[in-house]
């Protein structure tokens, strides 16, 4: 069975993939209980408390959490959206607001480099007209982690309502919502919630969300409607539900308790990136960006060579089990290994050795020890 070191879909346990060998009913009751519960315990997991913050599920991939959120967030009118992006997927919130004509401010920034509070607030000064603001956690186009704990407070004492991208970094890095005091932040069941795909979330403040009725541009993708239709019809989904994901994604919630929670899941990323990064520097290959602004999520290289065969290279390591990720860095040619999942420092020692082996002997460079 091949180990996928990507940033999701990623390897799940044996456990989780069993749960779904079951079929469900959409209107059985036990079903929308077992919604209501996951509901609850994302809300846990954001360390917020249920008077405060919702979870709301979303049929789709992230991407359709975001676009539902974004949709959704920001009024039809006497509105502007803050964009800040140093990756591809905060350009795909970019492409988001183009498609849905939302009036919008973008601060770019290099790829290698974090979005800071400074800059974002040079942009909010020289543009009054702001009301929201959005941003990805951990850009894994290079495995970035923004600061969000310092921009987003920030903005909420100004009034901006804000939306953070957090696919690829909830569950697996400790996240205080009510310390935030963020307004929306979406994930999806398929990343550091070690689920499989089929769905989004958004964790909502309800004081804000409650505001959105009429806002959305989208049928299906009306946060605020699926939000109504869970609250009343107690955990019933709007439309047809991936009830396997859900038992799915319920059994990595009671894997996550077992495991003994964020903090000590992090602390397995993060003893895999480092083995990684370190490993991979021993054998000569260079990093994308600096270790300080380094994500334990997802790491990416630089080629080796200017004629490295990055196809023969995925192969190589697919034929043994391993299977990684192509670059998204448009200034150098890269590739990017994730350390998140079903992952455990045992298996990043192999897969060290099996790189050792090719850079050796097929691309025939000099290796550490």
């Amino acid at each position: 069975m091949p180990l996928l070191l990507t940033p999701g879909p990623l390897t799940t346990s044996q456990t989780v993939k069993e749960t779904m060998l079951v079929d469900h009913g959409t209107w059985d009751d036990d079903y929308k209980a077992l919604t209501q519960w996951v509901r609850h315990e994302l809300v846990a997991i954001g360390n917020a408390s249920e008077e405060d913050y919702t979870a709301v599920l979303m049929q789709g991939s992230g991407s359709f959490g975001v676009e539902a959120a974004i949709g959704t967030a920001v009024p039809k009118k006497d509105a502007t959206l803050l964009i800040a992006a140093n990756g591809a997927y905060g350009d795909r919130m970019i492409e988001i607001a183009e498609y849905l004509a939302i009036p919008h401010v973008v601060l770019q920034v290099p790829e290698d480099q974090v979005i800071t509070l400074a800059a974002v607030e040079e942009v909010l000064a020289a543009h009054p007209e702001i009301t929201h603001f959005a941003v990805v956690h951990c850009e894994t186009t290079t495995g970035i982690l923004n600061p969000i704990e310092t921009i987003i407070p920030a903005l909420a004492t100004k009034g901006i309502i804000t939306l953070v991208d957090a696919m690829s970094s909830f569950g697996g890095i400790p996240i205080d919502l009510e310390q935030l005091h963020v307004d929306y932040l979406i994930t999806s069941s398929n990343k550091c919630m070690q689920g499989v795909p089929g769905f989004s979330i958004v964790l909502a403040k309800k004081h804000t969300l409650l505001k959105t009725k009429e806002n959305a541009r989208s049928l299906a993708l009306d946060l605020y409607a699926q939000y109504q239709t869970f609250e009343k019809s107690e955990g019933k989904w709007r439309f047809t539900s991936p009830t396997h994901v859900v038992y799915a994604f319920a059994e990595a919630l009671r894997e996550l308790d077992q495991e003994g929670g964020v903090s000590v899941r992090t602390h397995r990323y993060q003893t895999n990136e480092t083995l990684l990064r370190e490993g991979m520097q021993d054998l000569g290959y260079k990093l994308v960006i600096d270790e300080s602004v380094q994500s334990p999520i997802i790491t990416s290289f630089k080629f080796p060579t200017t004629d490295f065969d990055f196809r023969a290279f995925y192969d190589y390591l697919k034929d043994r089990r391993f299977i990684i990720y192509p670059g998204k860095v448009s200034k150098c040619d890269s590739f990017r290994i994730g350390n998140i999942g079903e992952v455990s420092a045992e298996d990043i020692h192999h897969l060290l050795d099996l790189i050792k082996t090719y850079t050796k002997e097929t691309l025939q460079l000099p290796v550490g020890n």
